[in-house]
């Protein structure tokens, strides 16, 4: 027998086959879609504009905060490409707040002179003759035992000008008044013209980078660690096994909160397509006509958002197909810079009566067009990227042998009216343990994100804890999200 994983009370998503040990009846991993919501944010304000891509949305105390890029460029059929490109305005970093992830509003910071006027949320202005920073801004909160309190927000950016030498560190006590701490780059290797992350790994205790670079000419991502954002292990390519070589416009990497041994990212995939009859049946024609007319891939390309998952930062498994799509939209979308994924996960109220709370994440729509864009909203069920799915004439999978530590078997699930899930548990060599038999378990239906199996003896598995384990499920027409084993819910 094979060395039994050892899960303890660890919460494990089905993102990935790590569990499992053999599926029979078509039962197979099956990837989710975020269901679009309202816009959170209209990027319309004197200071904002159009361009509106690599944001960042972190939780403070009780509070969420977005951090988004003012740049306005208006694109215009001109004799040169920097005629074209011209920028009207000083681009600079705004944040927007909120209560609950759902309801946004700009707090009036007052803390720069923007065209003679301080009402405004912008808390880093660019200033195009020091080089001061902003493009890529990427800000995090520092959990790192010990750090300083006027550095416990930091965030990354890359100076203006081109060619662009690295991510350069900037830091504020209150993520509000930043300054720049670094004269020379933190970290250099790659092509950073992008959403560049950078996060202190409070489980595995070392800092990490994520930064977009080129790999034979292809938009891709390098990982490194760091124990002081100062000294780098060297970068290494993300390793994606048998995916598609698609091109990662971003990567939007983070451990999920809820199970932080497992890292999920949300990259932009960007896709460039030649100009083909396709084209003109894609929205915005004329606009789309300009923007081909000063670079033929401003009016060609298009993206959309992938998921990827890793257990070790490095080796993902990145699905092919699309998390987010660009959807059926006659505006804002369909051209590259639309559906960019915001960094960030927030857990918010679910507006079904009784339907707990469920995951926000946000994407951009509107990019290149007009005066403004949007920050749109996604929600998700709560570790619901992607589930182990069986159809109505189901099947049945056994997983590896765990050890665990708890007294229940939790489960995130979804079963149809028609469908069920079962659960035996077997010993470390597939034999059913008495009293926990796939015909002692009540059949499992409805929709839970914490549904206690039960068999006919009762939903204790404590006698079990610490002894190798394999878990037998029966699925129809059902969808399982995650399981853990964890203490007995209060009466």
């Amino acid at each position: 027998m094979s060395q039994p994983l050892e899960l303890a009370s660890r919460r494990e998503l089905m993102v990935d086959d790590y569990l499992l040990d053999g599926c029979t009846g078509g039962i197979k991993l099956r990837l989710q879609s975020p269901v679009p919501r309202e816009a959170v944010l209209v990027t319309d304000q004197p200071w904002e504009g159009c361009m509106n891509t690599f944001n960042t949305v972190l939780r403070v105390g009780d509070r969420y905060r977005l951090y988004y890029r003012g740049w306005q460029v208006n694109l215009a059929a001109k004799e040169s490409k920097a005629e074209a490109m011209a920028v009207p305005r000083p681009p600079c970093i705004c944040v927007a707040e909120s209560p609950d992830g759902v309801h946004w509003e700009r707090p009036v910071l007052g803390l720069y002179d923007y065209q003679g006027r301080r009402d405004h949320n912008v808390v880093w202005m660019d200033d195009p003759v020091k080089k001061t920073g902003w493009h890529g801004f990427s800000p995090f909160l520092d959990t790192r035992p010990g750090v300083a309190p006027e550095e416990r927000f930091k965030a990354v950016g890359v100076l203006n000008g081109w060619p662009i030498p690295g991510l350069h560190l900037f830091a504020s006590a209150d993520g509000l008044r930043w300054r720049q701490v670094s004269e020379e780059p933190i970290f250099t290797t790659g092509k950073f013209d992008s959403h560049n992350v950078v996060y202190f790994d409070a489980g595995r205790g070392e800092y990490r980078v994520y930064a977009r670079d080129l790999r034979d000419g292809r938009r891709d991502v390098r990982t490194a660690t760091s124990p002081d954002l100062r000294h780098w292990t060297v970068a290494e390519w993300l390793d994606f096994g048998d995916a598609p070589p698609d091109q990662l416009y971003t990567n939007n990497v983070l451990p999920y909160y809820r199970a932080p041994e497992l890292f999920v990212g949300f990259p932009a995939r960007y896709v460039e397509r030649p100009w083909t009859p396709t084209m003109e049946q894609l929205p915005e024609l004329e606009h789309r006509r300009q923007r081909s007319s000063i670079s033929p891939r401003y009016g060609t390309a298009v993206s959309d958002a992938v998921f990827m998952s890793s257990r070790d930062g490095r080796r993902f498994r990145r699905w092919g197909e699309a998390f987010i799509r660009p959807g059926l939209r006659a505006s804002g979308s369909w051209t590259y810079g639309d559906i960019y994924p915001v960094w960030g996960l927030v857990e918010t109220a679910s507006d079904l009566p009784g339907g707990g709370n469920e995951l926000s994440l946000y994407a951009s729509e509107g990019y290149w067009r007009g005066e403004s864009s949007v920050v749109r909203r996604y929600t998700l069920r709560l570790d619901g990227f992607v589930a182990l799915h069986a159809s109505r004439v189901g099947g049945e999978v056994v997983t590896k042998p765990l050890t665990f530590t708890g007294e229940r078997l939790s489960l995130n699930l979804s079963t149809s009216a028609a469908g069920s899930i079962r659960v035996e548990l077997q010993d470390g060599a597939g034999q059913a343990l008495p009293g926990y038999a796939l015909a002692d378990c009540w059949e499992i239906v409805g929709d839970s994100l914490d549904y206690t199996a039960t068999w006919r003896q009762g939903a204790s598995v404590a006698a079990l804890a610490g002894r190798p384990v394999r878990l037998r499920l029966e699925l129809h027409d059902a969808d399982l999200f995650a399981l853990q084993f964890t203490a007995m819910s209060p009466a």
